[in-house]
């Protein structure tokens, strides 16, 4: 019987689960949906409980292929900025999990927008006031709710993102805690002094006694209770944020290179030497802790990447992606036409939750196939927009971009994604690599493997694409794009 580790990554849209075996070889795999409801416009919420019944049926369908394998550890990566309540005593979700695309606590973010209160929560989260944040959601819940507010103060309730709702599932409830990278994405946790701040808590109306203690990402955060295919006293050796996750799962240990995760959304992530204050509209945060270590990233989060090219190809009538990718080749430019894809609000750099998409450059010689290459276009320079952004922040050329995710498996987004960048774009050819990053940190946790090892034999190949456009024809391009999202924030304010 050989060894390995069970890797689960639980995204916004699927759960997916690796079986990883001790040469680091991808024995088995499971892919579960997971559905996102939009009660009304601008919010965005799943069930808690189908999400644990997601990562079960994931797990059953992986350890039923390769029931030969002893599991040594399980390494998690999740959706982050994702959050919910909790019955303690039960393990119940008390309300909706809002997810991280849900924009319903903007209101109560209206009252803190003055500049001594966002240079306080930018100086100790490196994250600026948006509705991605979990703190203003954890208010939002607790209001909501019945009965949540009481029962948090008499100490019944939990509080936490996705990964300590799984680790509590995994345990029978007997293990709250989260990882670093995760607790710095809640706008409630001090990344310098790496604990849970009283100050943000009463300033965001949560309660620290709710939120689950932070733990290195290469901690031992608890073990497993038998359930289904998953066996009793098994040890959960790794957490960290999907983002995260697949920043080491490509291999990057030191500043200089970018990865970018083209899911629903995008997060390009680059690592720094310190917490690093953005002046260009970007997140400073912790990529990981690791054998006694703390990593901090420079990060731009994008709210709708992957996603564009599904609401495209739905907009388009078109039976799915892979057709609107052969419908955006039939064409060699969008002959002018730009997509913004603020279907839920700009992200990374704008920071404007109240913008709303655009189709701009109409003429009466567009076709379908213009409207197709401009979505893939849109998602490429969102990337482009946080990449320049990234260089300005840390004073240097970034060598490449590599690249995971869905989205990713398109060949056209990445050679209009290299076009754009004039930078060579290195595409995993293993797309799951936030679940592989969780994974080879939980097996060294084993000790299945060295890191030494995991470098130089685990981390996957690239398929690579350089650019074969000119600068020229580059700049026209981001020329149109700049006013088409000029277009759309003048159209909001009015």
């Amino acid at each position: 019987m050989t060894s390995g580790v069970l890797a689960i990554d639980q995204g916004t849209t699927n759960t997916k689960a690796l079986l990883i075996d001790a040469s680091g070889i991808i024995v088995a795999r499971a892919s579960v949906p997971v559905a996102v409801t939009h009660p009304q416009p601008g919010w965005a919420e799943q069930s808690g409980e189908a999400i644990w019944q997601s990562v079960q049926a994931a797990v059953d369908e992986c350890l039923r292929v390769r029931s030969d394998v002893k599991l040594a550890s399980i390494g998690i990566s999740n959706q982050r900025e994702s959050v919910l309540l909790w019955d303690r005593a039960t393990g119940d979700a008390l309300g909706p999990c809002v997810t991280w695309q849900c924009r319903r606590s903007t209101e109560r973010l209206a009252p803190l927008r003055r500049p001594e209160v966002e240079t306080l929560v930018a100086g100790k989260t490196g994250l600026g006031l948006d509705p991605l944040f979990p703190a203003a959601k954890i208010g939002w819940l607790l209001d909501n709710v019945a009965g949540a507010r009481a029962a948090a103060k008499a100490g019944t309730v939990c509080a936490g993102t996705v990964d300590s709702w799984l680790l509590s599932k995994l345990t029978g409830g007997k293990v709250h805690a989260t990882d670093f990278s995760n607790a710095s994405r809640t706008q409630l946790f001090d990344i310098h002094r790496l604990c849970w701040d009283d100050e943000l808590a009463r300033l965001f109306d949560a309660q620290i006694a709710l939120l689950p203690q932070a733990l290195p990402s290469d901690s031992v955060f608890g073990v497993t209770v038998a359930q289904g295919a998953i066996p009793q006293g098994l040890t959960v050796g790794a957490m960290m944020g999907d983002s995260h996750a697949a920043l080491y799962g490509h291999g990057i240990r030191a500043p200089g290179a970018v990865k970018a995760t083209y899911g629903t959304g995008s997060s390009l992530m680059t690592l720094t030497e310190r917490p690093v204050l953005s002046r260009n509209g970007l997140s400073s945060t912790i990529a990981w802790g690791v054998g006694g270590n703390v990593a901090y990233a420079l990060e731009g989060n994008i709210s709708v990447s992957g996603q564009a090219a599904a609401f495209a190809t739905s907009l388009l009538g078109l039976p799915d992606e892979a057709a609107l990718a052969r419908l955006a080749q039939s064409v060699e430019s969008s002959d002018g036409v730009f997509f913004v894809p603020a279907l839920a609000g700009l992200g990374a750099p704008h920071w404007r939750a109240d913008v709303r998409g655009l189709f701009t450059g109409m003429s009466l010689s567009t076709r379908p196939a213009h409207f197709a290459r401009a979505t893939l276009e849109a998602i490429a320079l969102q990337i482009y927009d946080v990449f320049v952004a990234m260089q300005a922040d840390r004073g240097m050329q970034l060598s490449a971009l590599s690249a995971d995710g869905g989205a990713s498996r398109n060949d056209l987004l990445m050679q209009i994604q290299s076009d754009v960048l004039q930078k060579p774009v290195r595409r995993s050819r293993v797309a799951e690599l936030s679940a592989i990053g969780a994974g080879i940190m939980a097996g060294i946790r084993a000790g299945l493997w060295s890191e030494e090892h995991a470098l130089s034999g685990l981390i996957t190949e690239a398929d690579v694409f350089a650019p074969t456009a000119g600068e020229s024809s580059r700049d026209r391009l981001v020329a149109g794009w700049r006013s088409a999202i000029d277009q759309a924030i003048a159209g909001t304010r009015r």
